[in-house]
């Protein structure tokens, strides 16, 4: 009888263990469908953050060539305003030859330099002019513009260091001398300049320097940076010997060029051309009255060839500055070299003496 319960009891028993392995079943595949779900979810935040970098890197990569462009557009019309000034510049000199005296004279108190002061492009533009779009008057309000010519043989020209046969020219070196001394400036830096300009032009030399061309490349050839900043306002780098206008050239020119000539007739001089100009170099004679001055046609003149015209263009945050040499030979005036150079920030003052109106 004992034998018929336990065959009762052991399906049972059997049914309650499979009854749990049936129960834990269940819970076990919730738990991999809650881990499925965290993955997909992982991943598609993964995509929409890879989705978002990229359309963030491709609207940054828009946006750059974007102000490239607009950069680069502004940067040419900018050179463009810029050589528009220094063709207006090459007209006035071509006007002031025309307008010249018999000796063809040029002073202080010609058109040429009258200082322009910082104005905007709008100025020089008639308004509701023909050709002249809603841009182009937007573009002028937005555009400043100064400058100014100065006359380049109103100082001493470093090339007449040199003669003609390529040697040292005693004479222009003490001439040179006298400017240094008045300068304070060490009269070793002037030896070493001139021979290294002689080197320079010696044709049979191995190692000769560069020839300079500006003010500045001076430097190779051992003036300091704080020689060449004392020296800028009286010399300048011409492609030839050249006589010093006597009209423009400053006190410490005139002393240092004209032998015979103390600093109170220096003086003497600037004083007299305010109030009327040289005509002559005998004018120039007769109304200081020193026989002792030494007034040489060949180094001295009342006229000039060559002249600096610096421009100035302020357009936004864009500042450029343009600096060129002009020869005029008559009412032909070319221009011998142009430097360009972009400004980091804006400057509120203009540059130097501008120029003219």
């Amino acid at each position: 009888m004992s034998t018929p319960k336990t065959g009762r009891l052991q399906p049972r028993a059997c049914t309650q263990r499979g009854a749990t392995l049936t129960k834990a079943k269940p819970g076990s595949a919730a738990q991999t469908r809650a881990h499925q779900q965290g993955a997909a979810l992982l991943m598609a935040m993964l995509t929409v953050a890879l989705v978002a970098t990229l359309a963030a890197a491709g609207v940054w990569l828009q946006w750059r060539s974007t102000e490239v462009e607009s950069a680069e557009r502004q940067r040419a019309q900018a050179h463009w305003l810029l050589l528009g000034a220094l063709d207006w510049a090459r007209i006035i000199l071509r006007e002031d030859a025309r307008a010249g005296g018999e000796n063809g004279q040029d002073h202080l108190a010609e058109p040429w330099a009258v200082p322009l002061q910082e104005a905007r492009l709008s100025t020089f533009v008639s308004a509701n002019a023909e050709g002249v779009s809603r841009d182009d008057e937007r573009l002028a309000d937005e555009v400043f513009l100064s400058g100014q010519i100065s006359d380049q043989q109103g100082r001493l020209n470093i090339l007449n260091l040199v003669d003609s046969d390529g040697q040292l020219s005693k004479p222009q070196l003490a001439v040179f001398a006298r400017l240094f001394q008045r300068l304070g400036l060490s009269d070793g830096e002037l030896q070493a300049l001139a021979q290294q300009l002689v080197r320079a032009h010696a044709s049979s030399a191995a190692a000769r320097p560069l020839r300079p061309q500006r003010l500045e490349q001076l430097a190779w050839l051992g003036l300091s940076a704080s020689s060449l900043r004392t020296l800028a306002p009286h010399v300048s780098v011409l492609p030839v010997r050249t006589a010093i206008n006597l009209n423009t050239a400053p006190e410490a020119v005139l002393w240092a060029s004209v032998a015979g000539l103390d600093n109170s007739e220096a003086k003497k001089l600037v004083q007299l051309r305010e109030g009327r100009h040289f005509d002559t170099l005998e004018d120039l004679r007769l109304r200081l009255n020193n026989p002792r001055a030494v007034i040489d046609p060949a180094l001295h003149s009342v006229g000039s060839r060559y002249f600096e015209v610096r421009g100035r263009l302020r357009w936004g945050a864009t500042v450029l500055e343009e600096r060129s040499l002009v020869e005029r030979n008559g009412v032909d005036v070319r221009v011998v070299w142009t430097d360009r150079g972009q400004l980091a920030a804006p400057q509120r003052e203009p540059l130097g003496r501008p120029f003219v109106q």
